[in-house]
């Protein structure tokens, strides 16, 4: 009744949240492009006295730029095809196999999904500091450093998703039995059936499973700040802006940090607008909120 009488109500709750949501992403574009001591003055200015493209080449420079963004696609790359290929499996054997302890392992895979992430990042900093025959360390992890030298350290510990298996699970126990039993059938294997026949119907899914896999994965920071005290050359973007805006005169270097913000968006921002209409889609299906 609501809706009917008052339908602007519902435009001006959207337009609302859009102007929320937006507004801050344009502030720090236009920032990016301010001059010296423009950046955190009052009166507050949103547009820039004359827009000038420094602020990027200095923050690629300040930045090294190449190398955190190296480091950031590599081992985004690894875990979002990690999570998909394990949550993809684990997803079809949790959902159309029958194995005694399946229905157990499913509320183990829930019961991850309770505790926050932080708890166990030092647990794992020092399972990969005590990996045995790496970094320097013998056959039982001792005299040496072990991954957390390695560009691997920021990639091992997100390699497996809880929420991934659960997302994918609770989409495959919607395919119909039927299909899958008539391609066993037919001489079908169960990574045959997986492939040519679950992982078809699962695209929407998996997209929006990566998306969000990878936009987690190219933010993460508590994680790469840990590693990247270990070995600074596995540092990645987060953690570079970080330190640059933490030890530099803010006043002064408050474009050039936003430069740096808004290169590192570039690709979360791409990747959506290609992907979007199956991350929708993905939505929709799999009731996703």
């Amino acid at each position: 009744m609501t809706r009917r009488r008052f339908p602007w109500l519902s435009y001006l709750v959207v337009v609302t949240g859009a102007v929320l949501t937006v507004v801050p992403f344009l502030d720090m574009v236009m920032t990016s492009f301010k001059g010296p001591g423009e950046a955190g003055t009052l009166p507050y200015r949103f547009l820039p006295k004359a827009f000038d493209l420094s602020n990027y080449r200095s923050a690629v420079d300040q930045l090294d730029l190449p190398v955190l963004f190296r480091n950031s696609v590599v081992a985004t790359a690894v875990i979002t095809g990690s999570v998909l290929l394990t949550s993809s499996l684990a997803g079809y054997a949790l959902a159309k196999l029958r194995f005694p302890g399946r229905d157990l392992l499913f509320r183990l895979v829930l019961a991850t999904m309770m505790f926050p992430p932080f708890l166990f990042f030092i647990p794992r900093f020092l399972i990969l500091v005590h990996w045995p025959l790496a970094g320097g360390n013998d056959l039982l992890g001792r005299g040496g450093a072990g991954l957390t030298v390695s560009i691997v350290a920021l990639a091992v510990p997100f390699l497996v998703n809880g929420f991934g298996i659960f997302l994918m699970r609770q989409f495959m126990v919607a395919i119909p039995d039927e299909v899958l039993e008539a391609a066993r059938i037919d001489g079908a294997g169960e990574f045959t059936v997986w492939w040519r026949i679950v992982v078809p119907q699962t695209k929407p899914v998996m997209v929006t499973l990566g998306l969000l896999t990878f936009v987690d994965a190219w933010n993460e920071y508590i994680w790469a700040l840990l590693v990247s005290t270990a070995n600074p050359d596995v540092m990645t973007l987060p953690v570079g802006i970080q330190l640059l805006q933490d030890h530099v005169d803010p006043a002064r270097t408050m474009p050039i940090v936003m430069a740096g913000l808004v290169l590192s968006i570039l690709p979360v921002l791409l990747l959506f607008l290609l992907l979007q209409k199956h991350y929708i889609r993905g939505v929709m299906l799999s009731g996703l909120k």
